[in-house]
């Protein structure tokens, strides 16, 4: 039996088809004991069944000669290229590169969108993961070590696990995630009334070094922050000033420790 843990990039494998046999049925089996679970990858099917109808009749036309990448080079060197034009040479990368445009598409955001998308990010996984009864986390608490290197490894940054035992929170453990930025680090936390708080740690392709700012986006109260590219956000099930407190001691946990 295999021991990897299943993260976001094997459920996009599975939809695309591209697993060897053996990790496909594992990813199957798991699947079928998580409806939550099933729901999404149904989702991933039916945008990729939907984008195949839009882009399936025009994939094999030759592309217009102003948007050929030479002609476009060519023209760089002699006049600026216009707006509208670096938006149709975005558009054209995205179709041909197929699911590679879906990682490169933080690339293209206005900077003022850096935040809001960790914020809506991170509430997503708040509502993804933390009713999961079963299994919340990929790795629980007395693996952390693993989910440190695993982390790092990933992200290209060694996480902080910040302690929040001091208000009453301890850490569950946590997983990597796909997010607009690449991989990501969710933690968990619960307290012994079964409330569970998760916060969500990314590389930040805009908005790289910005203040706490409380969330306006997603469906759950937290706060979020960047510092030094890396971006972070804390959600959970109560008021916004209630999780200001415990958003303070995890920033300044993080200060303390680069």
């Amino acid at each position: 039996m295999s021991v990897r843990p299943i993260t976001e990039d094997d459920l996009q494998a599975f939809v695309d088809g591209a697993l060897d046999d053996a990790r496909k049925a594992e990813i199957a089996t798991y699947i079928e004991a998580h409806p939550d679970v099933s729901a999404r990858v149904k989702s991933y099917a039916d945008q990729r069944l939907n984008l195949r109808a839009i882009f399936d009749p025009i994939v094999d036309e030759p592309v217009p000669t102003h948007l050929n990448l030479a002609h476009m080079i060519g023209g760089r060197r002699s006049r600026r290229l216009p707006a509208w034009g670096m938006a149709a040479a975005a558009t054209v990368l995205l179709v041909a590169g197929g699911s590679g445009g879906w990682f490169m598409r933080g690339a293209y955001q206005p900077a003022g969108q850096g935040m809001g998308m960790l914020a809506h990010e991170a509430s997503n996984s708040y509502s993804v993961y933390a009713s999961d009864q079963m299994r919340p986390v990929e790795l629980r608490a007395d693996d952390m070590p693993e989910l440190v290197d695993w982390a790092t490894q990933r992200l290209g940054h060694k996480p902080v696990l910040p302690d929040l035992s001091k208000s009453g929170y301890r850490l569950m453990g946590g997983r990597i995630l796909s997010t607009s930025a690449g991989a990501g680090l969710m933690l968990m936390y619960d307290n012994d009334r079964g409330t569970r708080l998760v916060m969500l740690t990314r590389p930040m392709v805009a908005d790289q070094n910005m203040p706490m700012t409380v969330n306006s986006e997603g469906n759950m109260p937290g706060w979020t922050w960047a510092a030094d590219g890396m971006g972070y956000s804390l959600v959970g099930p109560m008021p916004a000033e209630t999780l200001h407190p415990l958003a303070d001691d995890i920033k300044q946990q993080m200060r303390t420790a680069t």
